[in-house]
Formats: C-alpha cells, structure tokens, sequence
C-alpha cells in the first residue's frame, strides 16, 4: 500500500480552509469535483473537493491523503454517495479503493495515478 503523498498536518488545515475556499467552484471546473457523503456517526452531510475524473461509468479519484480519510472511510461505510461535477449531481454507488495492482481494468490517467496513491473507484449513475 502507498504511503500518502501529502505531509500529516495538511489534511487538517485543507478541511479547514482549502476544501471551504474550493468548494466555491469545484463543482463546476473540471476535473474538480464535489464529493458528497454522510458521516459515519453524526449523520450528517458533507461535501469534500476532490480531483476527479470519469471513464464511462465508473469515477476515478486519486487519494493523496491515502485510503483513511473520513469522507473515504465514510463513502466505504455508506457504500454510495453523490457526486457533483459541471453542476450536475449524479448518485455514485459501489466505492472502493483499489492499488497499483488492481487497476489493470482503469484507463492510463487511472493506472498512473495508482503508481503513486491509491484511487478510489465508483460507478456513477447517469
């Protein structure tokens, strides 16, 4: 399994002020992408910027962070979510988080982001 690729502290200070300052226009500008998730034990909903992008009907989602982020861990969990992306919002189900080794199926973009991270695949529902 890679190790994340960012430093420790920066997931906390993206939470706090990159992901707010992005989700102004990640919905809109490719290949950022709104994530869109329920917490595992609030309940509530959260809306995560992410880099994404689409292979006919599956997302691919690099994981910097790595696989232990909450809204991974809550997409796992809750096994769906949303996805927002051009302004659309399209239901995305089946996620999981695949290795370097597993991506034979994914296109290049796919498997050369999986040298370095894991991704994150789900099928979207048009």
């Amino acid at each position: 399994m890679p190790k994340p690729l960012m430093p420790s502290w920066l997931p906390s200070f993206n939470k706090k002020v990159t992901n707010r300052v992005q989700g102004v226009y990640a919905p809109y500008l490719p290949p950022l992408a709104m994530i869109v998730h329920r917490g595992r034990r609030s309940g509530r909903e959260y809306r995560t910027p992410v880099t994404a992008f689409r292979s006919g009907g599956r997302l691919i989602v690099g994981l910097p962070y790595g696989r232990d982020t909450d809204w991974v861990r809550n997409l796992l969990v809750e096994g769906r979510g949303g996805v927002e992306r051009l302004g659309r919002v399209r239901r995305i189900t089946e996620p999981r988080v695949l290795t370097a080794a597993e991506t034979g199926e994914l296109p290049l973009p796919g498997r050369i982001a999986a040298r370095y991270m894991d991704v994150l695949v789900a099928e979207v529902e048009d």
